[in-house]
C-alpha cells in the first residue's frame, strides 16, 4: 500500500501516475491494483471501477511483458484500459494484492516499480 509517489509526495487525484509491473508476476491466480480515497480509506464514490487486474479485459501489456497501469483524473491517450480513475485534488492511495503468490514474491525476486507521476 502507498500514500505517496516516488519523491514522497502524497498521491493527488488531480495528477496523473504510472505504476510499473515487472513482466512475470509470480502469482498463481492474478495481481490487482486499486485506488481507494485518502480521506476515506473507502473506494473513491462516483468511478466506474476502482482498480486494475492481470485479469481486465483488453489490459494493455508492454512488449517485454510488463504492464503499465495509470491512475489520475483523466486517462491517458490510448491507455484508457490501464487507467484507473481519481477524484480531481482529492487524495488517494494505492494497494496491490496478489493472488496466489509463489515463492519468488516471497523471495523477493520480483519487485513492482514505485509510483511515479507523469509529467
Amino acid at each position: 500500500m502507498t500514500i505517496s509517489d516516488n519523491k514522497g509526495q502524497p498521491l493527488d487525484g488531480s495528477r496523473l501516475y504510472r505504476l510499473h509491473l515487472p513482466a512475470k508476476v509470480p502469482v498463481k491466480l492474478y495481481w490487482s491494483v486499486t485506488a481507494y480515497d485518502g480521506n476515506t480509506h473507502a473506494l473513491i464514490p462516483g468511478m466506474a471501477y476502482s482498480s486494475r487486474a492481470s485479469t481486465t479485459p483488453g489490459l494493455q501489456k508492454n512488449s517485454d511483458g510488463s504492464v503499465d497501469v495509470y491512475f489520475g483524473a483523466k486517462a491517458p491517450a490510448g491507455k484508457e484500459s490501464n487507467w484507473v480513475p481519481t477524484q480531481q485534488g482529492k487524495p488517494f492511495e494505492l494497494l496491490a494484492r496478489f493472488y496466489g503468490p509463489e515463492k519468488a514474491f516471497f523471495d523477493k525476486v520480483w519487485k513492482m516499480g514505485d509510483v511515479e507521476e507523469v509529467e
